[in-house]
């Protein structure tokens, strides 16, 4: 699949994840690397941290790739897990701020409890050990990587799969946001709140994903990241349907995190990901403006 026909004014990538979370480039190195690919504008959106939106604005300078500041936080909609990204938010709100020193703390108390699970399964595993592999805030990819490393699993899918992922022995829920809270804390943080990957959601059904999309805009959605690595050509055309219907801005951005996610690249996916720089312009106006533009819904797709 090609995602993208817009080719005179450049490429982006808004879904990068730092050593603030569970990436393995700091975000100093995301702004080199953003460079070096000649991606005209990128947002460091890690898990419920702007850590690495503000250090990454600590190293910017004229020459670099435009920095849009973001953040993906965890919330929760119907129990299932839902993640919200947030763009051009104010990094320093109180608000949101005190909400993501909220989840942090929620993920100090899940972790550990994951590992005394795996030690009741019988694997020798120390919270300290997972520590010395995480840079920032620590999460279940650090622990899958501990496993990897000690050898109980292959690869971290199957440590997912076998051991932490929901509903599995050593699952541990954890404290998420509702949406419309959410979607509250970015928007009165100057941002402007987009469903990330919603084919995560797992539901095909045009009828289904409609109902859930019009009850996240109630909530306050204001856009759909609709250019996705993982999303195949039926869910890029579904979810470019619903955003047209439901009036939603259109982004898009590969979800890199480095080496814990190998085969996603920077900038293109899985090599054939291409996003549009006018879909920033339409954020951009939008914040400016406060209601999507008619054309913010168009984008290219090519196979």
């Amino acid at each position: 699949m090609k995602q993208g026909s817009f080719t005179d004014d450049g490429w982006v990538d808004l879904h990068i994840h730092s050593t603030a979370s569970d990436g393995t480039f700091s975000p100093k190195e995301i702004l080199k690397m953003a460079l070096d690919l000649n991606l005209r504008a990128i947002s460091i959106t890690d898990h419920d941290t702007i850590k690495g939106t503000i250090e990454a604005r600590r190293h910017l300078t004229q020459k670099d790739t435009e920095l849009l500041s973001g953040v993906e936080i965890s919330t929760s909609l119907h129990g299932d897990t839902l993640h919200m990204l947030g763009y051009l938010i104010d990094p320093e709100d109180p608000a949101l701020t005190r909400a993501l020193s909220g989840l942090h703390e929620a993920r100090k108390i899940r972790n550990p409890k994951i590992i005394e699970k795996l030690q009741q399964l019988g694997i020798e595993l120390t919270y300290d050990e997972v520590l010395a592999v995480a840079e920032g805030e620590v999460g279940r990819p650090h622990i899958a990587e501990c496993l990897v490393r000690k050898n109980v699993v292959q690869s971290p899918d199957e440590a997912f799969r076998k051991y932490i992922g929901k509903d599995r022995p050593a699952y541990v829920d954890k404290y998420r946001l509702p949406p419309a809270e959410a979607a509250k804390l970015i928007s009165d943080a100057g941002g402007i709140p987009v469903l990330a990957h919603p084919f995560t959601i797992g539901i095909d059904s045009e009828a289904e994903m409609d109902k859930i999309i019009s009850e996240l805009v109630s909530k306050g959605l204001k856009g759909i990241e609709v250019y996705y690595s993982e999303h195949t050509d039926t869910q890029f055309a579904l979810y470019k349907r619903m955003a047209a219907r439901h009036n939603l801005l259109i982004t898009g951005g590969t979800d890199f995190h480095g080496a814990r996610k190998p085969q996603i690249r920077m900038g293109t996916g899985k090599g054939n990901l291409r996003i549009p720089y006018a879909l920033v312009r339409k954020l951009k106006e939008y914040k400016e403006t406060g209601r999507p533009n008619e054309t913010s819904t168009r984008g290219g797709h090519t196979t």
